[in-house]
């Protein structure tokens, strides 16, 4: 069983930054692959970025590539997920995700979720 708590959301102007905390209980957090995903209102929960077990491998939406930054610290049982040059629509409810196996992009694919944390971008 894993428990994931996201932390760091937070209202801020466009252009500006955010960095978002998951943090996860339990001994075998370096044994899943993290996500982070986000659902705006009115709108499906749409894949944001991915690394695997080891922080060696890292995915992300077109839509955020070259603006955010997933990383982990499995010493720690947490991930992060580095928000530069904020836009208006960026803003979400951001969700942390756990996976043991599968496609990766895949909503179903994920065994554990954390409750989100609001991030709200002004122009």
């Amino acid at each position: 069983q894993v428990q994931l708590v996201e932390s760091g959301g937070g209202l801020v102007q466009a252009g500006g930054s955010l960095r978002l905390s998951c943090a996860a209980s339990g001994r075998t957090f370096s044994r899943y692959s993290m996500s982070w995903f986000r659902q705006a209102p009115g709108k499906e929960r749409e894949f944001v970025a991915n690394i695997n077990w080891s922080g060696g491998s890292t995915y992300y939406s077109n839509s955020v590539k070259g603006r955010f930054t997933i990383s982990r610290d499995n010493a720690k049982n947490t991930v992060y997920l580095q928000q530069n040059s904020l836009k208006p629509e960026d803003t979400a409810v951001y969700y942390c995700a756990a996976q043991s196996g599968g496609y990766y992009r895949a909503l179903s694919a994920y065994d554990y979720w954390g409750q989100g944390t609001q991030v709200t971008v002004s122009s």
